[in-house]
């Protein structure tokens, strides 16, 4: 009964001296969150400005668009004049 109890103490202390962490690794640790927290803030702000980039490029694409519908209009508003003139001359 003794050698077991004496065992398990033994057992007890090696588990929790292996099991606890030591105050070099916590600052190890700190030190590597404190490093991702600063890049986790600036792939935030990259996302951000992608993001006001993305939404710049897209208000300009529509304008663009209108710009063409506009343009392809008065083509066609311009090609049936034509075709009216055209039809005018042949009459004559």
């Amino acid at each position: 009964m003794m050698k077991a109890l004496k065992l398990s103490a033994v057992v007890a202390i090696a588990a929790l001296a292996t099991g606890c962490a030591s105050t070099s690794d916590l600052d190890a640790l700190d030190a590597r969150v404190s490093s991702l927290e600063g890049k986790v803030s600036t792939a935030s702000a990259d996302a951000a400005a992608a993001k006001a980039s993305a939404a710049d490029a897209s208000s300009k694409a529509a304008a663009a668009e209108a710009a063409a519908n506009r343009a392809a209009q008065y083509a066609q508003d311009t090609n049936s004049k034509l075709d009216r003139m055209f039809k005018k001359s042949q009459h004559k």
